[in-house]
C-alpha cells in the first residue's frame, strides 16, 4: 500500500501554501477533486487585508470584530492580524504581484473597513497568488500531485488519522497511509442552487469530519454575498467585487435612486438589498458605476469589465443587475491556533476550518488571509511534530479491506450530514435566543 509523511487534500491557497511549508524532506501527496485551478482561491476578486503598522492593530481587530458580531475567536484574530505583514512578504517574495504605484504598494478599501488595508491584483487577486503557488508547487520534488480524484474518507486506527481513501476518475478506490492528513475542502456552496462557489465544493471534508465525530461548529454560519452578477442561466454565479462598491460604485433601486449604505458589512447589506427588491417587486436590484471615468473601470477590474461585455453590458456606460448569492461558510471542522482538530494527526485549514476568526460573518478579504496564515501554522506545527516525535508504525492497518464506495450515494450522504448539522445548529440558536 502507498504511503506518504502528509497527505494535504484541497488546491486552494490554504493547501497550497501548507504543502509549501511542510518539511522538504517529507513526502507530501496534494489531493484535489478537479484540476489544481479549479479552486475558491482561484475566483476572489477583491484582495488581501494587510496590518499597516501597529498604528493599524485596533481598527483592524474592531472592523473585523464588528462584521462578525463580536463573536470572533480573539485569540485566533490576533495572530492572524499579526502575522498578515509577514506573510505578506513572503507573497511577495515568491513574486506575487500587487498592485504598485512606482515601488510603493497600493492599498483599497472595502465594505466594513474603516480603513484602506487591502493589497490587490486588479480584480483578480486569488487568481495571482493561486498561479504563483502552484508554479512553486510544481518545483518541489517532494510534492506528488493527484488531479481529478475524490477523498471519499480516512483511514483511522484506535481514533486517529492515519490516511484517506481516494477514488480516481477511472472509479478506482486506493487507500494510502500517512503520518498526518490536511483536510483543505473549501466550502460548501455546491450544495446552493444560487453559490458563487464551483459545483463541486460540496463540503466533503466536513462530512467526512462529521461521520467520524470529528468537532465541526457554526455549519449555520453562511455568507451571502450582496451583489453578484443576476442571470437566469443555471450554474455558479458570477461575483461583482466588494472592490467595486470600495471604489465608490453605487447600489440603485428600481428609480435608479440609492437606498444604502455601500460600504456596510455584507450580511446587512445584502438584508437592505433582500428588502429592496421586495419593497420594488424586482429579482435584482442595479449596481452603477457610470459615474466613474471608463479608463479606470477597464484597467482596475478588467475581469469583471470583460465578463460583463460577455453577458452584453458595459460597465462604462450600463447599469449592472446584482443579487446576493451564497459565498462563504464561516463554520466548519473546529482547529485550534495551529490548525489541529479533535482527532489526533488530523488537520484543517482554509474555509473548511473553523478557526473562529470571522465569528458569525466575514470581513471582506479576510479569507485569503486567514487561509493563508493558518495555513503556515498547520505546516509549521507538523514539522515541529517531526522533529518531537517519531512516526508511528501502524503495518498491521495496511492490511485491513478498502470498502467500495458508491459515488451518488456517497455524495447524497454527505449532503444529508451538512444539512442535519445546519438544522441542529439553527434550532439550538433559536431555543438560545428565545430563553
Amino acid at each position: 500500500m502507498k504511503r506518504f509523511d502528509v497527505i494535504v487534500v484541497g488546491s486552494g491557497v490554504a493547501g497550497l501554501y501548507c504543502a509549501l511549508n511542510l518539511p522538504e524532506d517529507k513526502k507530501v501527496l496534494l489531493v484535489t477533486k478537479e484540476t489544481l485551478e479549479a479552486s475558491d482561491s482561484s475566483l476572489a476578486q477583491g484582495g488581501i487585508c494587510v496590518m499597516r503598522g501597529e498604528e493599524d492593530y485596533d481598527s483592524f481587530l474592531e472592523d473585523t470584530l464588528k462584521a462578525g458580531h463580536y463573536e470572533n475567536d480573539r485569540e485566533a484574530l490576533d495572530r492572524m492580524i499579526r502575522r498578515s505583514p509577514m506573510l505578506v512578504q513572503d507573497l511577495l517574495k515568491l513574486g506575487v504581484q500587487f498592485q504598485r504605484q512606482g515601488e510603493e504598494l497600493v492599498y483599497t478599501k472595502e465594505g466594513g473597513h474603516s480603513k484602506s488595508r487591502i493589497l490587490y491584483y486588479g480584480d483578480q487577486t486569488g487568481q495571482e497568488i493561486t498561479r504563483v503557488l502552484i508554479s512553486e508547487i510544481l518545483t518541489r520534488p517532494n510534492v506528488a500531485l493527484a488531479q481529478e480524484v475524490t477523498w471519499m474518507d480516512l483511514r483511522v486506527e484506535d481514533g486517529t488519522c492515519c490516511g484517506v481513501v481516494l477514488r480516481s476518475k477511472e472509479e478506482q478506490i486506493t487507500g494510502i497511509l500517512s503520518d498526518y492528513v490536511v483536510v483543505a475542502t473549501g466550502g460548501l456552496g455546491g450544495l446552493y442552487h444560487q453559490s458563487t462557489n464551483y459545483r463541486h465544493l460540496t463540503g466533503d471534508g466536513i462530512a467526512i469530519a462529521l461521520r467520524h465525530g470529528v468537532e465541526v461548529r457554526h455549519l449555520n454560519y453562511v455568507q451571502i454575498h450582496p451583489t453578484t452578477l443576476y442571470s437566469e442561466k443555471q450554474g455558479r454565479r458570477f461575483l461583482i467585487s466588494e472592490s467595486l462598491r470600495g471604489e465608490g460604485a453605487y447600489l440603485l433601486d428600481s428609480r435608479g435612486e440609492r437606498f444604502v449604505n455601500e460600504l456596510l458589512p455584507r450580511d446587512l447589506l445584502t438584508k437592505a438589498i433582500y428588502d429592496q427588491m421586495e419593497k420594488d417587486g424586482t429579482p435584482h436590484v442595479w449596481l452603477s458605476v457610470v459615474h466613474m471615468a471608463p479608463d479606470f473601470l477597464r484597467n482596475r477590474f478588467p475581469g469583471i469589465y470583460a465578463h460583463c461585455l460577455e453577458e452584453g453590458l458595459d460597465l462604462t456606460r450600463d447599469w449592472i443587475p446584482v443579487v446576493p448569492a451564497q459565498h462563504y461558510l464561516m463554520g466548519g471542522i473546529h482547529t485550534d491556533l495551529e490548525g489541529r482538530t479533535s482527532m489526533p494527526r488530523l488537520y484543517a485549514v482554509g474555509e473548511t476550518a473553523h478557526t473562529g476568526v470571522h465569528g458569525a460573518n466575514r470581513l471582506a478579504s479576510n479569507s485569503l488571509l486567514e487561509s493563508l496564515v493558518f495555513a503556515k501554522e498547520a505546516a509549521l506545527s507538523i514539522g515541529d511534530r517531526y522533529k518531537r516525535l517519531h512516526a508511528r508504525k501502524r503495518a498491521s492497518y495496511e492490511k485491513s479491506p478498502v470498502l467500495d464506495y458508491n459515488i451518488h450515494l456517497w455524495m447524497e450522504e454527505n449532503k444529508k450530514l451538512i444539512q442535519q448539522q445546519q438544522e441542529r445548529e439553527a434550532r439550538d440558536a433559536t431555543r438560545e435566543k428565545n430563553r
